[in-house]
């Protein structure tokens, strides 16, 4: 019934930019809280980006602050993360993840809706 589909992944240069696209289907525009979550080879997923669908309200891991922007568009009802100053660190598979709660949360285990995700490839 809900289904995350993820888009815009590719391959940038260190210092470039790239946008993350996450049209939600069967999802109430105001559903919770949707995030973008990230895991690269032999390293352990981390959460990246939170949004509350409610209010707004916004978290972002440490390492992306400054960086990356999350954002909805509710019209296409479409989860963003706008990625600036990219670093090598950043490449990863990227996802984009859904929880009917309302609590903003970077932990993986608390969302129970995936997309299929996405790569992410810097290079210097």
């Amino acid at each position: 019934q809900v289904q995350l589909v993820e888009s815009g992944g590719g391959s940038v240069q260190a210092g470039g930019s790239l946008r993350l696209s996450c049209a939600a289907s069967g999802l109430p525009q105001r559903s919770g809280c949707m995030g973008w979550f990230r895991q690269a080879p032999g390293e352990e997923g981390e959460g990246v980006a939170t949004f509350n669908t409610g209010d707004g309200r916004i978290y972002y891991v440490d390492s992306v602050k400054g960086r990356f922007t999350i954002s909805k568009d509710n019209a296409k009802n479409t989860l963003y993360l706008q990625m600036n100053s990219l670093k090598v660190e950043d490449t990863a598979m990227y996802y984009c993840a859904a929880d009917g709660r309302w609590a903003l949360s970077l932990m993986p285990y608390y969302y129970n809706v995936w997309g299929q995700g996405t790569q992410v490839t810097v290079s210097s």
